[in-house]
């Protein structure tokens, strides 16, 4: 081998760590686009944006009380309130189930009703802590960027040095350093934004939240509050009225008179949520779909460290052939001799 060839490959060799690192940032840049980031961030972030109303400890606790009135009620139609409309004359024991069909329909499906709502309150109280450490991290249209404009960065650091490494003597070195920093800057970001701790919590919220959001969980639970709001009103319409002609006493029954009076307040707190969740099912699905949210530390901490370390060992590494070492010029030689005379 000459000269000249083991020259040209210790040249090469020295630009490696350079052209890896330009790999890497156009990773990063490409990242976004494989996981249609632009598309699928912003929805999440719309997602959190319309849950917050509702997570929190004092919503949660609301819900769980209004549950418990409704369970109440129902109880009390079962346990005294048929047998007061029968044993008083109002409505004959074949008719029951007729003349009151929505109230026997509450009765039949509560249990049902009871335990799927109370899981999804279950759900959003477990879940408070994760949503708030999600809500915390920077908005999520701005997630694309965040590898976008540091693999741009980087790339353009990366070729600057490989550019200046072309001339003589050591001018790529401040690319280099500038190519150092932003790795160690994409590396360190996780830990400013506290990604280590909330992207997890992160995690664990959608992967709670994957069963209540469905399309069919939520027609289902809309379905729910058609059968509770025709229970509701048939109780107070003409279960309590029949009784009240028969002599009975509706005060007899405070439980039922409780949720009648709080029913257009549970549905004022109630019907946004559920339209929220429905509103928000390709949303979650869009965020569902993007790569595990406890992975995202790690997709800056791998590519910095990559980034910095393949700068460190450009920055090592010393000119060593004549195209990138600038030495002195040489002096001719002056021939000794006599003048001619």
């Amino acid at each position: 081998m000459s000269a000249q060839d083991g020259s040209n490959m210790s040249s090469r060799s020295r630009k490696l760590p350079i052209i890896g690192a330009m790999i890497v940032g156009i990773g990063m840049i490409v990242a976004p686009f494989v996981f249609q980031m632009f598309e699928r961030a912003p929805l999440g972030g719309d997602m959190i944006e319309d849950f917050e109303p509702y997570m929190t400890i004092e919503q949660v606790e609301r819900f769980r009380g209004y549950l418990v009135e409704i369970d109440a009620a129902n109880t009390e139609s079962i346990d005294s309130l048929r047998d007061a409309l029968v044993t008083s004359g109002a409505i004959e024991a074949s008719q029951y189930d007729t003349v009151l069909a929505s109230v026997v329909n509450l009765n039949e499906q509560w249990p049902t009703v009871d335990t799927d709502m109370t899981d999804l309150i279950d759900r959003m109280e477990a879940n408070l802590d994760n949503y708030a450490a999600v809500a915390a991290l920077p908005p999520f249209p701005m997630f694309p960027w965040f590898f976008v404009i540091p693999g741009v960065m980087i790339v353009a650091a990366a070729g600057v040095a490989l550019y200046q490494r072309r001339t003589p003597g050591n001018r790529a070195r401040p690319a280099l350093w500038v190519l150092f920093g932003l790795g160690i800057a994409v590396a360190a970001a996780p830990v400013a934004f506290q990604m280590f701790d909330r992207a997890p919590k992160g995690a664990d919220m959608i992967d709670d939240f994957r069963p209540m959001m469905t399309r069919e969980r939520v027609q289902s639970v809309q379905g729910y509050f058609v059968t509770l709001g025709a229970a509701e009103g048939q109780l107070r319409a003409n279960a309590l009225p029949l009784l009240a002609e028969a002599g009975g006493d509706a005060a007899d029954y405070p439980a039922i008179a409780q949720w009648s009076a709080d029913w257009p307040s549970i549905l004022t707190d109630f019907n946004p949520m559920v339209a929220t969740m429905s509103d928000n099912v390709d949303n979650y699905e869009a965020v569902d779909a993007l790569p595990a949210f406890d992975l995202f530390p790690w997709f800056f901490v791998i590519p910095g460290v990559l980034v910095a370390g393949l700068a460190a060992v450009a920055l090592r590494s010393r000119p060593s052939d004549p195209e990138e070492i600038s030495s002195p010029p040489q002096q001719q030689p002056v021939l000794a001799g006599k003048e001619s005379s």
